[in-house]
């Protein structure tokens, strides 16, 4: 049976690419799904599609566009949920966004002008020193300090932001890790209101990085498409479960996604 399903992953050789048999369209839903439940309620995600895309023949820069269609797909449906349960500020999204955007198209831009491998292992890193933050003063990510929401963004947030901008239109894998990062531990956000922040921030930067991406004719538009619409229903799932589980939960899963994405950035 898994030989058989493995046969429907032969790349044709004149286009270089796989045909789109229905397994193959029932795969890029699924990871599109949990693609969607990861990202919105921790991040790194996004890996999963990325790779999937790469294995149905998509050179590296193309699967870094085509992803973004799933991306804004289920940040679009996540923050309506957030919305509904109370827990987005969309005011303060909209203020927050805008030197994410600046970064993200300065990212997007440069993408290809980085060595990346050198660049995942410094995120590795760099991801499991945050483990140390949440363990170290877990308060800080179960409770919110109001009066720092309260607060008007410093210039100091504003490059923050713009900094996890750049990485976010560079590669987008983990970047819901750096924005729960900022949120909670310098803007003072609980976890849950943290992610509803995130994924709003999310869905307002990445048309710009897919307008880049499109530009240079870096996007499979039918794969993207396909895949999107499992990243709907995850980021619709993810997001009720955030809102009734709460920070607690939220913060178990960040860890536990975290520790995999540094696993597999170091020995794969």
């Amino acid at each position: 049976m898994w030989e058989t399903f493995i046969s429907y992953f032969t790349i044709n050789p004149e286009t270089g690419m796989v045909d789109l048999t229905w397994p193959v369209v029932i795969a890029l839903i699924a990871a599109g799904f949990m693609v969607g439940i990861i990202n919105t309620i921790a991040g790194s995600g996004t890996a999963i599609t990325y790779s999937l895309f790469m294995m149905l023949g998509l050179p590296a820069s193309v699967a870094n566009g085509t992803i973004r269609f799933g991306v804004i797909m289920q940040t679009f449906a996540a923050s309506a949920t957030f919305y509904k349960g109370g827990k987005l500020s969309v005011k303060k999204g909209f203020i927050l966004s805008i030197p994410v955007i600046l970064g993200t198209v300065l990212g997007a831009l440069i993408a290809s002008n980085i060595n990346q491998e050198v660049f995942e292992k410094v995120l590795g890193v760099v991801m499991l020193f945050m483990l140390v933050f949440i363990f170290y003063d877990p308060k800080k990510w179960l409770q919110e300090q109001l009066e720092k929401t309260l607060n008007r963004v410093s210039w100091q947030q504003y490059l923050l932001f713009f900094a996890v901008g750049l990485y976010g239109g560079f590669i987008h894998i983990g970047v819901g890790i750096f924005l729960l990062a900022v949120l909670v531990l310098n803007a003072g956000y609980d976890l849950v209101k943290a992610n509803a922040l995130k994924v709003f921030i999310v869905f307002l930067y990445s048309p710009f990085a897919l307008a880049v991406f499109m530009l240079n004719n870096q996007v499979d538009y039918k794969l993207g498409l396909i895949s999107a619409i499992g990243n709907v229903f995850g980021g619709i799932v993810a997001s009720r479960m955030a809102l009734n589980k709460g920070a607690g939960f939220v913060r178990w899963f960040l860890v536990i996604v975290i520790i995999l994405f540094s696993i597999k950035l170091f020995l794969f």
